[in-house]
């Protein structure tokens, strides 16, 4: 049961909020779909519901705020936006790393990927789903965690008429095993044939919670639909006809050819078109939508009216598919003025108790498979540790792009030592790093900000990789993931690039460019921190400022802004009076360290003392800082 309380959006400078004071609730075993025009505040409800986005009220899944529950992808589903990844990664790839980062194991999505008619296309890449396989998968990857609510915004948007029952045929099986269905839609037929409860939005505001029997009889207005080339002419024929009859009659364009009329019939259309010689494609008694502007017709035929909504005339074709709760055609001829409430414990009669396929044979014979549902899922109490381990190698590796980073890394910094070499004056250790004098950083430096960048650029492109369901995922558990696999990827990065260079100096210049010098340790130390250090830097400064680019711009800021700052501090008296600090540390140091351990710490204290060192570990201090900052606002909101 989900219980929303007074949702409200933050004021958007002049104008009202996008939602103000909205308060209903879904009830197990049942579909509730929030019906609104585009812009009525329908996806910045479920985003407050979600606790995706800054406001005012609360919401209860099962009674608890979806921020209490310790792992949300197991209580709720959702399904925002168009689905859901990088386009370069295969359907398998995808369901298996969002089973990593939900904690379930990976058969579980072989399951979910049967249940919804993808086994075949599993080695497919999500750039080339169809707009209907594409909404399979976001409802697979919604059913992973075998949640007891799903919560969809739009799902039906843009699907064909098949695909359309197949969905609603599964909402329905969902429901009917006990789930809770929350949907969002902007098509009152729709709504209509298709939900047990309407709730109406308009304007940010709730007008109507209603059932699906009351809503068909009180806000649902017969119309006929038109189809004719010369739509603006009859349009305005019909409305100067009934200005000058002062009858209530409202035409509504359609689009192209196609026009509605609300308040007349078949036979005065069609005299109208007769009189005055316009040719008519169509003409049709269709039970429409609540009239002109509020919501976009979502008509399947040129001839045929919806599926499963009430027909005002005999005369109207009959419907296939699902049979919603109608009142009967009488009743729903006019509508009411007001909107009465039905009984909270609404279930329809007529509505067949079917389970996850009864009634849907045709369904499934048209969409190309059956509707049912994945096996139960058993739920852990807590998730292994290497989950978000495993989520995030599986992220990295499920695409090429840090591949590519890293062959265009070593070819850019070879070719750029082989550059140096031939021209000079240059130092052995930045030769071999491919490091010019005029460059801030080394290029293999560049690229392991740019992977520790794209470790939160993807979450923040795709949102269904919010592994938490929030703005950005803030498990510490997960930064730990993205810090130790990209840290692995710099590593490798940095002892790559010194091969590379090395073998091709050799190669062209013989032995004497490469020798080992003396003090290759420290060289390496430094050469090895300053890498990691940037891929982390990327990490962080993605995490903060929500975006790729401002995490590799952060990366690139480090050597440019906070570098010269560190270096005119590291220039006064107390850097220079410190400078006997090695001795007395020794001697504060009560016992020694074994295997000589010291040594490694005042080591690294000198890589750190360096200006770039300490500006990079200035940076990073500053980064973990705001994250943890921004994390714990999050959680205080």
């Amino acid at each position: 049961m989900i219980q929303a309380l007074g949702l409200t959006s933050n004021p958007r400078k002049e104008l009202p909020p996008a939602v103000d004071d909205v308060s209903f609730e879904a009830h197990a075993g049942r579909v509730t779909m929030l019906l609104g025009a585009p812009g009525a505040g329908k996806t910045t409800a479920l985003r407050l519901m979600l606790e995706l986005q800054p406001g005012r009220g609360i919401t209860y899944f099962r009674g608890r705020p979806l921020h209490s529950i310790g792992h949300p992808s197991r209580e709720v589903g959702v399904l925002l936006g168009d689905v859901p990844g990088h386009p370069a990664r295969t359907v398998r790839g995808h369901v298996r790393m969002l089973c990593a980062a939900a904690g379930v194991p990976a058969r579980r999505g072989d399951e979910v990927l049967e249940t919804v008619g993808l086994v075949s296309l599993r080695e497919e890449r999500l750039g080339v789903l169809s707009r209907g396989m594409d909404r399979r998968l976001g409802l697979a990857c919604a059913l992973l965690g075998d949640p007891h609510t799903l919560v969809l915004d739009e799902p039906a948007r843009g699907l064909s008429a098949g695909e359309n029952r197949w969905l609603h045929g599964m909402l329905r099986a969902y429901a009917d095993q006990g789930g809770t269905v929350l949907s969002t839609t902007a098509d009152p037929k729709e709504a209509a044939r298709a939900a047990d409860r309407v709730v109406t939005l308009d304007q940010g505001r709730l007008v109507a919670d209603q059932p699906a029997v009351d809503f068909s009889r009180t806000r649902l207005r017969p119309r006929v639909a038109v189809r004719t080339p010369h739509a603006v002419r009859l349009s305005a024929l019909l409305t100067k006809e009934a200005r000058t009859a002062r009858r209530s009659v409202e035409v509504a364009e359609d689009g192209g050819n196609r026009i509605s009329v609300y308040g007349s019939t078949c036979a005065e259309v069609g005299e109208t078109a007769f009189r005055n010689g316009i040719v008519v494609h169509q003409l049709a008694d269709e039970t429409g939508d609540m009239g002109p502007g509020a919501g976009v017709p979502h008509v399947e035929g040129p001839t045929a009216p919806e599926e499963g909504t009430p027909a005002p005339q005999p005369s109207a074709a009959p419907s296939s598919g699902v049979q919603p709760p109608t009142a009967s055609p009488a009743s729903a001829a006019i509508p009411e003025a007001g909107h009465p409430d039905g009984p909270p414990d609404f279930r329809p009669a007529d509505r067949p108790p079917a389970g996850p396929c009864d009634g849907d044979e045709d369904r499934g014979a048209e969409s190309g498979s059956s509707v049912g549902l994945p096996p139960p899922l058993s739920v852990r109490s807590a998730p292994r540790p290497l989950h978000p381990l495993r989520y995030e190698i599986r992220r990295i590796t499920g695409v090429g792009t840090g591949f590519l980073v890293g062959a265009a890394v070593l070819v850019v910094s070879a070719l750029t030592a082989v550059l140096l070499a031939r021209i000079g004056h240059t130092p052995q250790p930045r030769l071999l790093a491919g490091w010019p004098r005029e460059l801030p950083l080394p290029p293999a430096a560049i690229g392991a900000g740019l992977l520790g960048a794209l470790a939160f650029g993807d979450e923040f492109r795709h949102p269904a990789l919010a592994a938490d369901r929030g703005g950005v995922p803030r498990r510490l558990g997960l930064l730990t993931a993205k810090l130790l696999v990209t840290s692995a990827a710099a590593l490798v990065l940095a002892v790559l690039t010194i091969g590379c260079d090395a073998e091709l100096l050799h190669l062209f210049y013989g032995r004497e460019l490469i020798e080992i010098p003396a003090d290759w340790l420290p060289l390496g130390a430094s050469w090895l921190g300053l890498v990691v250090g940037c891929a982390w830097a990327g990490v962080l400064a993605a995490g903060v400022f929500r975006s790729t680019t401002a995490g590799l711009a952060t990366v690139v800021a480090v050597p440019l802004l906070v570098g010269p700052v560190v270096r005119k501090l590291s220039e006064g008296p107390p850097v220079r009076a410190a400078a006997g600090a090695s001795p007395r540390m020794r001697e504060a140091l009560p016992l020694r360290w074994p295997f000589g351990g010291e040594r490694y710490l005042e080591g690294a204290l000198r890589i750190i003392a360096q200006p770039m060192g300490g500006a990079l570990a200035l940076s990073l201090a500053v980064l973990l800082c705001a994250y943890l900052l921004t994390s714990l606002r999050n959680r205080a909101r």
